[in-house]
């Protein structure tokens, strides 16, 4: 059944041409009403009995769900062609636009993964004790409160709820999770008249809890402390922040949803092999330490995992991807949108790629200032992180003319700023823009001001795939006649070099490539490379003897890239008794010049070392010292043998 886009011009302040709009994205789209959630609304409840219907407004979103509530049928999806796009100061034809942002609101969504958190209401309150019993005493009827005081501190003569004293060595985990290690821990021994006893302090005191609030003031106990969920710090001298963590407090009982953002993929991952380190790139910039080492691969810790996206852009192998949406759902928006807005009569369209705080910086733009302009298309995801340079060149292939970034205010710069800078290497360095400012004013200022470069007659192209084959095939349109890129350091495509001289051929680095980049050949003594499957983990040049091999971060589009070429290559030798090819000429014939002098090596001894496996067994066997050779086995024991040594016979 064809859907039906249900428009509002919203009193007038937007023009809509349901016809034009009807033609170009092939659905039903009915006249606009002008006061669709108040004066029109049956026009809604209509529309709702036929089904199949999407209300082209979502500030009034709640209007809509509620009147499907009333009529006892599902609520339509909503989609917003006024912020985006009707409401702006650009003259041109919004149509082009207005069909990107539906045929993007026509694919279907994927589902969101989710693991249940269970809190229940067990509460660690650490500071000094005037905040932290004050807190308790709010917090006592709602959660299981626990207070911890500093050593030495007074203990109050209440037992609404349990209080120690120690010092915080240690705390990890997250919402329901909580694990923490106290020194010099002392615990109330009830009974008795008088002040309350404590017990003899002891060391490494392990507990668990369910919430942990934090007003000591001091360093936060976790990286990226506000990202993780269930610890709650204030300061304790500021009233306003410890009613609002007290508060926040008292709501984190029962049974939550987690999004699982990230999914593992451990086999690929390039981290380690036989202990020696390679990748690191995730390691090095998650912000909540939800990544760890765990022997050949890394491991994620969902409930630890803020979902910064920042690890599935870096990740050279896929071994770690976004998953909330998924990597190939953003690819296929980026795609939508570009085709659409072309195939309505569109050129050179400018992607926006924004977070929440983003869309809402659209919105105050479009009512207050002049909003968008006709050729810029936003895309709003979780996080802008995860828009990484495979995503961004596959955009500028797929026919926008450049892409600009509008990070929000707890974006990881560090993270973003690389992925830029390889964007720009790959897909050119006006194209990719990174708008960083709050101020809604300044975002459609810049907009309007910047000069859309021509996209190129090369691009206008879907590459599909890994995320390394999409950028593999939007760098070759986007760079028709360039065969190689240099890229920055740190890329995670480029070449291995040998040297040629230091190298022997050992090829500890092949049985150690994680991406089977390097190989070898059964027949001859030869270390072959395949530059396209390089991850330039650095694993090899961790591992060579001879610190043989370093790495060049490029990205090769010829053909050449896809084959294995030939790195280093020598003469094998042949066994002076049987002729056998083994190993590697100039090795044996080194090895066999430095022992000619050794004592050990004397005689025949120093031939073994020109035989083959098989031949060397022989000659060591038939030598005078064979070290096969055991001694002689005791013969047999007989009856006669018995019968001699008695007396009686």
């Amino acid at each position: 059944m064809i859907k039906s886009l249900i428009t509002c011009d919203c009193l007038g302040s937007q023009k809509i041409d349901a016809e034009a709009l009807s033609r170009t994205t092939g659905l039903d789209v009915r006249p606009p009403c002008s006061a669709l959630c108040t004066k029109e609304l049956p026009r809604a409840a209509e529309a709702l009995t036929q089904g199949d219907t999407i209300f082209c407004c979502t500030q009034e979103a709640r209007v809509f769900e509620a009147l499907a509530e009333d009529m006892d049928l599902p609520a339509a999806p909503t989609l917003d062609l006024r912020d985006r796009a009707g409401w702006s100061a650009d003259p041109a034809s919004k149509v082009a636009k207005m069909s990107a942002l539906v045929a993007e609101a026509m694919l279907p969504a994927a589902p969101e993964k989710t693991i249940d958190v269970i809190s229940e209401g067990v509460c660690l309150i650490v500071g000094p004790a005037e905040a932290a019993l004050a807190a308790a005493e709010q917090l006592r009827d709602h959660l299981g409160v626990t207070v911890l005081l500093p050593p030495g501190a007074d203990i109050p003569d209440t037992r609404a709820f349990d209080v120690i004293t120690g010092r915080l060595r240690r705390a990890k985990g997250a919402l329901g999770q909580f694990e923490v290690v106290i020194d010099a821990l002392r615990m109330v021994e009830p009974g008795g008249r008088g002040g309350f006893t404590l017990t003899e302090p002891r060391d490494g005191g392990a507990s668990q809890c369910d919430i942990l609030l934090d007003l000591r003031g001091d360093t936060p106990l976790f990286p990226a402390h506000e990202k993780r969920e269930g610890y709650l710090r204030a300061d304790p001298n500021h009233a306003a922040a410890v009613s609002a963590a007290i508060l926040a407090a008292s709501h984190l009982t029962g049974t939550f949803e987690k999004t699982m953002h990230v999914r593992m993929e451990p086999l690929l991952c390039a981290h380690s092999r036989a202990e020696q380190t390679g990748c690191t790139r995730c390691l090095d910039l998650c912000p909540t330490g939800a990544i760890t080492p765990d022997g050949e691969h890394v491991s994620v810790d969902p409930l630890i995992c803020a979902g910064c996206g920042a690890c599935s852009a870096v990740c050279p192998s896929g071994a770690i991807s976004y998953d909330a949406p998924p990597v190939d759902l953003t690819m296929r928006r980026v795609q939508a949108l570009a085709k659409a807005f072309l195939d309505a009569g569109g050129t050179a369209p400018r992607l926006l790629v924004h977070d929440d705080h983003g869309a809402e910086m659209i919105r105050l733009a479009s009512r207050h200032h002049t909003g968008l302009p006709a050729d810029v298309i936003p895309l709003e995801l979780p996080k802008v992180g995860a828009f990484g340079h495979a995503e961004i060149v596959a955009a500028l292939a797929a026919g926008f003319a450049s892409v600009a970034l509008l990070p929000g205010p707890n974006a990881d710069m560090d993270a973003i700023g690389p992925q830029v800078e390889l964007a720009r290497a790959i897909g050119g360095a006006t194209r990719v823009t990174v708008i960083d400012t709050p101020d809604p004013e300044a975002l459609s200022d810049t907009l309007y001001g910047a000069e859309a470069p021509q996209p190129l007659d090369t691009a206008n192209v879907r590459p599909m795939g890994t995320r390394r084959q999409i950028t593999r095939q939007a760098a070759r349109a986007l760079n028709p006649v360039a065969e190689v890129l240099p890229l920055p350091e740190g890329a995670p495509y480029g070449a291995v070099l040998v040297d040629q001289d230091a190298c022997t051929l050992c090829l500890s680095c092949v049985s150690l490539c994680p991406s089977g980049a390097l190989g070898d050949n059964p027949d001859r003594p030869e270390l072959r490379f395949q530059e396209d499957a390089c991850l330039q983990c650095g694993l090899c040049a961790n591992v060579c003897p001879e610190a043989a091999i370093s790495l060049q971060p490029q990205l090769d589009l010829t053909p050449a890239a896809l084959t294995q070429r030939i790195l280093k290559e020598e003469e094998p030798f042949a066994c002076i008794e049987c002729g056998k090819l083994f190993g590697v000429k100039s090795t044996v014939e080194k090895i066999t010049e430095k022992l000619q002098s050794h004592s050990m090596f004397a005689g025949d001894r120093l031939r073994m070392v020109q035989m083959c496996d098989d031949c060397r067994i022989n000659a060591q066997y038939h030598s005078d010292d064979n070290p096969f050779a055991s001694k002689p086995r005791p013969r047999p024991r007989t009856t006669e043998d018995y019968l001699s040594k008695r007396r009686d016979h």
